[in-house]
């Protein structure tokens, strides 16, 4: 993964905790300044002997923070972290820290918090919730240096395993469970059940019910007694061995497949899901078969009721609010952005901030007074950042309004809402909404 990348990925991980380090000033107090600009600060010295190169691979531990809220930490990510270590993007970067550093040094390291996001992370401006001249601390701890030729070795001897323990995993499966024989792919196709008619052509759309597990028990996937999907015969869908498949099959034929990983994902896997060199498992059921031509006419007949219905939603939006204003006896003015806001219980906390996270309890009625959904009802509140488009327009508006303790009913138009955009069956593009909102609690970083 690039380290841009990730470093970007790193900042959608919000989790208002613990601060990283107890200095919040610009001098850094506590920190030494080193030749090439790094503010340092050493807990513990390791006994390494090598300090990382310019495109050397790291593995480390790193928790990354402002003075007052931590936007990362490794320890939660799946896997041990490592990436390349870059060219410094400004003098005493965290690219620069890397550098000083031997395996088992746990250190903090501080820079300026805007230098981190408009330089290193490339966004335009830093967050809403970074105050001007706040500080970014990192928290360090060295574990590993490779070159990439080591790194490349490790991982081809690594490969080699796996590759054997796939072969041999397949053997085991194979001797227990009934199966054809292979194909000249080395596809296991067995049928389970005969359908009937042609086979598939290049440009049909097939209706397909479809499991996908892995040998060992494990199951990615089933839509099986759901609404089929649709595959485009003739496009690559999944992996090449249910591609294969498909076309030996016709409307309501049923059969299992025994995928091994060069038919699959081979020595790449899939994201942190497949890992590489492992046999893929499906069943398949083939629903119906239709030209493309004949599905296009649908689907665009399909479309074209959808937007006449969204467009008399649209149309009629603005008097169901009115009614429902008028039949709920609601004399609350509405806000500059259209937005009703009700309160019920006034609260006697602390006030919301943008930036801040927020713990309430809610409940969700459609316009005409039905309840789609509470968080009373799994007796687990929702918690979210306020002022970071979390959430929909209306709540960030509307929480604002609120104090903890307090109860509010909040009337959202579509436009502060999901739009027009359908949510599901009961929420359809243009839905105003009303939410019963209890805000449990602003919370404040330790």
């Amino acid at each position: 993964m690039e380290t841009k990348k990730w470093i970007k990925s790193g900042l959608v991980i919000l989790a208002l905790s613990a601060a990283v380090v107890g200095c919040n000033n610009s001098d850094y107090p506590g920190f030494k300044k080193m030749d090439n600009g790094v503010h340092i600060k050493y807990h513990v010295k390791g006994d390494g002997d090598k300090t990382p190169e310019l495109n050397s691979i790291v593995t480390l531990d790193m928790i990354y923070g402002t003075g007052d809220t931590v936007l990362f930490e490794s320890s939660k990510m799946p896997e041990p972290l490592s990436f390349p270590v870059s060219e410094p993007s400004f003098k005493g970067d965290l690219y620069a820290a890397l550098t000083l550093l031997h395996i088992g040094d746990s250190v903090t390291i501080a820079f300026p918090a805007d230098s981190f996001f408009t330089v290193m992370a490339g966004m335009p401006k830093s967050p809403d919730f970074v105050k001007p001249g706040a500080t970014m601390y990192f928290d360090l701890k060295l574990k590993a240096i490779q070159t990439e030729d080591e790194l490349k070795a490790e991982q081809h001897i690594m490969l080699e395993a796996m590759k054997a323990q796939e072969q041999e995993a397949l053997q085991k499966y194979l001797s227990e469970n009934q199966h054809s024989e292979p194909l000249a792919s080395g596809l296991y196709y067995t049928e389970l059940k005969k359908g009937k008619g042609k086979t598939p052509q290049a440009g049909d759309v097939l209706k397909v019910n479809l499991s996908v597990g892995m040998i060992g028990g494990i199951s990615l996937f089933s839509n099986f007694g759901k609404e089929p999907m649709e595959i485009e015969f003739g496009q690559p869908f999944d992996t090449k061995g249910l591609d294969e498949a498909l076309g030996y099959m016709s409307k309501g034929t049923k059969a299992s497949l025994i995928v091994p990983s060069h038919l699959a994902f081979d020595s790449v896997g899939r994201s942190q899901m497949i890992p590489p060199y492992t046999t893929m498992l499906y069943e398949v059921e083939i629903a119906d078969i239709k030209p493309k031509s004949e599905v296009e006419k649908e689907r665009a007949a399909q479309q074209m009721k959808a937007s006449e219905t969204a467009e008399q939603a649209k149309k009629s939006e603005a008097q169901k609010i009115a009614n429902y204003i008028k039949n709920n006896g609601i004399t609350a003015k509405p806000t500059n952005t259209g937005l009703y806001y009700i309160e019920t219980v006034k609260g006697t906390g602390k006030s919301p901030e943008n930036g801040k996270s927020v713990k309430v309890n809610y409940t969700l009625y459609n316009i005409d007074g039905q309840k789609l959904q509470s968080s009373l009802d799994s007796g687990k509140p929702f918690t979210f950042v306020l002022g970071q488009g979390q959430v929909i327009q209306g709540w960030d508006e509307g929480l604002l309004l609120m104090k903890e303790g307090g109860k509010a009913r909040l009337l959202i138009p579509s436009a502060l809402g999901y739009g027009d955009t359908p949510r599901s069956a009961d929420i359809p593009a243009y839905s105003p909404l009303v939410f019963d909102i209890e805000l449990l609690e602003v919370i404040d970083s330790k």
